[in-house]
């Protein structure tokens, strides 16, 4: 059936990644380049992608192609509006890419793809109601599936790393310095936050310290998705939620604890990895064609 084969790609800081699957799913091969630096006008990237469509064009003609961007991204008016590891600002990286394909476009942010990536075919498949997947490495962020459809706000929406602490002896960093994997390696001076994770699990002080004021603050970002968007499940992905219980235990815990009435969502660790922004372009690609 590679008749109906899409092909999904994640654009990201440093590589940019595709994946060419068939109607039931298989993955009939994948690709990996480098993101090239001070790309501003986005034309070295939008001519890596093209030659990834290529690529996968030898193998099966995709019926359509999806992808996604990291950054704001208005996905209505297809528009990535301002993308910090890319240096792309108000640009409407579609237009580069459309006079060169003969296929249908789906574009849309990499981390909203990889919610619908883990809705649809990863970690809750098998959860019905609002969906949010957050993925805690270099930063954060997350996003909202509600009735099978990322939540886009105008491409605003989901930038929880981004909030300012108010209070507390930490008042003045944003979330994300403190709840993300980069964050905890920075303030530990480790080379990753496994490293801290791991000195955590040998009784070290000071790792303990960084590491719940990390669950403190990533416990208070997810309380707030939940009042406001009651997600059934919360779907944590990214390089932290390797840790697994080191991590998982003391953040319901902590969910409990500012929740009290308010109904406490499923915490889940993410089953599409490094792949789910990759997955989900194809499912925007594939909902494309059956939209067609």
């Amino acid at each position: 059936m590679t008749e109906r084969a899409v092909l999904g790609i994640d654009v990201g800081g440093t590589g940019i990644k595709a994946a060419l699957t068939d109607a039931d799913g298989t993955v009939l091969g994948r690709w990996r380049e480098a993101t090239p630096s001070g790309d501003t006008s986005g034309v070295l990237t939008r001519d890596i992608v093209l030659g990834l469509v290529g690529a996968a064009s030898r193998v099966a003609a995709p019926a359509a192609v999806g992808v996604v961007v990291p950054g704001v991204v208005d996905e209505e008016h297809g528009v990535c509006i301002h993308a910090v590891n890319l240096g792309w600002r108000d640009l409407a990286f579609p237009e580069l890419l459309r006079p060169a394909l003969e296929v249908p476009l789906a574009f849309g942010q990499d981390v909203r793809a990889g919610a619908l990536a883990e809705a649809v075919s990863g970690a809750a498949a098998d959860v019905t109601g609002t969906i949010a997947f957050v993925p805690v490495g270099t930063g954060l962020a997350s996003a909202l599936v509600i009735d099978g459809i990322p939540f886009a706000g105008g491409g605003w929406a989901g930038e929880i790393g981004q909030r300012v602490i108010q209070d507390g002896p930490h008042r003045g960093l944003r979330v994300e310095e403190l709840a993300s994997a980069g964050g905890i390696a920075r303030r530990a001076g480790a080379r990753d936050a496994k490293t801290v994770a791991d000195a955590v699990a040998r009784g070290d002080a000071a790792a303990i310290v960084i590491w719940n004021d990390a669950v403190d603050a990533l416990a208070e970002a997810l309380a707030g998705i939940t009042v406001v968007a009651a997600p059934t499940a919360i779907v944590i992905g990214g390089g932290l939620a390797l840790a697994g219980a080191a991590l998982f235990e003391p953040l319901e815990h902590g969910l409990r604890e500012r929740l009290d009435v308010v109904r406490v969502p499923q915490l889940l660790p993410a089953r599409h990895g490094d792949e789910a922004a990759t997955v989900g372009a194809g499912i925007l690609a594939r909902r494309l064609v059956a939209a067609r």
